[in-house]
């Protein structure tokens, strides 16, 4: 397959993938021979801000790459745009006698975080009917909590994320967030905000990703 060839098929790829996924997906070709790795095709370029020609990769930098990453496939990284655009990004390189071509992925699932916030919104509830007849209320949910930082074994304003998300999923799993004003109760004790832990229950959903395309 020769350079004319290997871009043709490189194109048409980018352009089904982009019309496949929709506008919220960019696809793109690069000259990796070329140092600053210029843009040869682009589609649905508003992902990024960028055109045909430009030097710029995904992160909105020109820096030039170093050997192992012009010739290594780059699979389903995070990166922010520099407008804020949360995307996963991939890399694949096509190489010949006299071409390095690479196809970038980059579909931008910022509307899907956003989505996602406002389901988990929707999705919770004061309490179950079960637990504000009979449950001892915001006392039976310290005692769910005190459990679950027991089983951490850590004291509050010792805890990382890592420690934090932890206990946000013993106290899902023990149904916790279905007590009455439970978000704001749990927020209190763990010392972070309620849009903090709307956050890492979000997170629980979908774990999500460097750089590529």
């Amino acid at each position: 397959m020769g350079r004319e060839e290997a871009f043709e098929f490189l194109d048409r790829t980018a352009r089904g993938i982009a019309e496949m996924f929709g506008s919220t997906c960019e696809t793109l070709v690069h000259d990796m021979g070329d140092p600053s790795h210029p843009i040869l095709a682009i589609y649905n370029g508003h992902v990024s801000g960028r055109e045909v020609g430009s030097t710029l990769d995904i992160l909105g930098t020109a820096r030039e790459l170093d050997q192992n990453t012009l010739v290594t496939d780059l699979v389903n990284l995070y990166a922010t745009t520099p407008s804020g655009q949360q995307v996963k990004s991939s890399t694949f390189h096509l190489i010949g006698e006299d071409y390095n071509l690479a196809l970038g992925i980059n579909f931008d699932y910022s509307s899907l975080v956003y989505a996602n916030r406002i389901l988990v919104d929707l999705m919770s509830a004061q309490a179950d009917l079960q637990s504000a007849l009979w449950r001892g209320g915001e006392s039976g949910l310290g005692d769910i909590l005190d459990e679950c930082l027991a089983a951490v074994g850590k004291p509050v304003s010792a805890l990382n994320k890592k420690d934090r998300m932890k206990i946000i999923a013993l106290l899902d799993q023990k149904n916790a967030f279905s007590y009455r004003k439970s978000v704001p109760f749990v927020a209190k004790r763990l010392q972070v905000s309620r849009y903090t832990v709307y956050k890492y229950l979000g997170e629980l959903t979908g774990e999500g990703g460097e750089e590529g395309g």
